[in-house]
């Protein structure tokens, strides 16, 4: 008999789908298809659960169960039976639908909705189909929500797929207590992973917060898996199971390791700093992050160089455009004074502010963090300081 294979879906925010494709394969899986929603996959048992574990930029992991071409209802129920729903839907589990339909015949997708979770309960007997949920910027539901079947058409060709993940893997369980503008945990790990970041050099986030992104470095550089501490949905599926689980939990602690290089946090915010210190009791990662209660003026940068990774605030959310520039350009400033080679890396939603750092920023992913357009950028302090803050923002805008 052949072995159980996934045709799997790793949902990424726009812009992270190469940052995950690069994880996929570092993880021992090759990468299918690449486009702006997110990479596709084959996967066995295993390999799905580890990809729920390990994948630090992925919002959920879907599993394709059918595709199937339906311009009536009737082809749509017919159709819709012969999926094999037992293998992801248990007797009495709650189930929500999440429907979509574009350029098709069918285009009502509640009554798409209805046809489908009847082939539901025909199927299982006795699963709850609790109606249609919303999509996942929304979705901030308990930690063990209901079983989520994504039912997509496109051009009359309708997509059945299974969330393997369950709740979001941005929820990876620590960030309880959150500061103004927190960025999530996917798009801090993927600030972190496009700067290059393996946790081997010292990390500093000046503008912590709470903490999300020394939080997210400390787990790159422990080698520590980001789903080490949930459950996912697959786990109580029939052909995946709760002890291939156990097994894939048991490899991943045995990677974790100590971590190598300092981790360092500072804000001005007493509450924010307190904050961070509880996330990262919560994340197991308190002995490696070390957050101070201090202004930006008085940051000290290790020698040697490293990695300085910021969420700085960019008036679309927190404090207004024209307020900001000093506390970018006081940016630069550290870097050029303090830290000769080290490297920067930024959230950023405004160019011009970029600018009043005064040195050369490279735009490395393009996403968006609570529905406001940004992108990364990063850059290095140049070796010996030398850099005019004027002649780096010419050149930076010439470039």
């Amino acid at each position: 008999m052949p072995a159980l294979r996934y045709d799997a879906f790793a949902v990424t925010a726009p812009g992270l789908s190469p940052l995950c494709a690069a994880e996929l394969r570092a993880l021992g899986m090759r990468p299918t298809s690449e486009d702006a929603a997110g990479v596709g996959f084959s996967a066995d048992p295993a390999h799905l659960v580890r990809a729920n574990l390990w994948l630090r930029t992925a919002s959920r992991v879907l599993v394709r169960l059918a595709s199937f071409k339906a311009t009536t209802f009737k082809d749509l129920q017919r159709l819709a039976a012969t999926v094999k729903w037992a293998d992801v839907i248990q007797p009495g589990q709650p189930v929500t639908l999440r429907v979509t339909c574009r350029k098709s015949k069918l285009i009502h997708s509640g009554a798409v909705a209805q046809r489908v979770g009847e082939a539901i309960r025909l199927a299982t007997g006795s699963a709850i189909v609790k109606g249609t949920a919303a999509d996942d910027d929304g979705d901030e539901a308990g930690d063990t929500p209901p079983q989520l079947i994504v039912v997509r058409f496109e051009r009359d060709l309708c997509t059945i797929s299974a969330d393997s993940s369950g709740a979001l893997l941005h929820r990876r369980g620590y960030r309880q207590a959150v500061a103004k503008a927190p960025i999530r945990e996917t798009l801090a790990a993927g600030l972190l992973l496009a700067a290059g970041y393996t946790g081997e050099q010292p990390l500093v986030d000046p503008l912590c917060g709470s903490g999300t992104i020394l939080i997210e470095g400390a787990l790159i550089a422990r080698r520590m898996a980001p789903g080490l501490n949930r459950p996912f949905a697959c786990e109580a599926w029939e052909r995946v199971g709760w002890s291939t689980a156990a097994a894939e939990r048991g490899r991943a602690k045995e990677q974790m390791r100590a971590a190598p290089s300092s981790i360092q946090g500072s804000d001005r915010d007493a509450g924010a700093v307190a904050a961070a210190i509880a996330n990262a009791e919560r994340a197991g990662v308190h002995e490696e992050v070390s957050v101070m209660h201090q202004a930006l003026s008085a940051v000290a940068l290790p020698k040697g160089g490293g990695l300085l990774a910021s969420n700085p605030p960019y008036g679309a959310r927190v404090g207004s455009s024209g307020d900001l520039r000093d506390l970018y350009a006081r940016l630069g400033q550290l870097l050029r004074t303090r830290g000769p080679q080290w490297h920067l890396a930024l959230v950023s939603a405004d160019r011009q502010l970029e600018h009043a750092i005064g040195l050369p920023l490279e735009v490395r992913v393009r996403t968006s963090n609570g529905g406001i357009p940004v992108h990364f950028v990063v850059g290095a302090a140049p070796e010996h300081g030398s850099m005019a803050p004027r002649d780096a923002a010419e050149a930076h805008a010439a470039g």
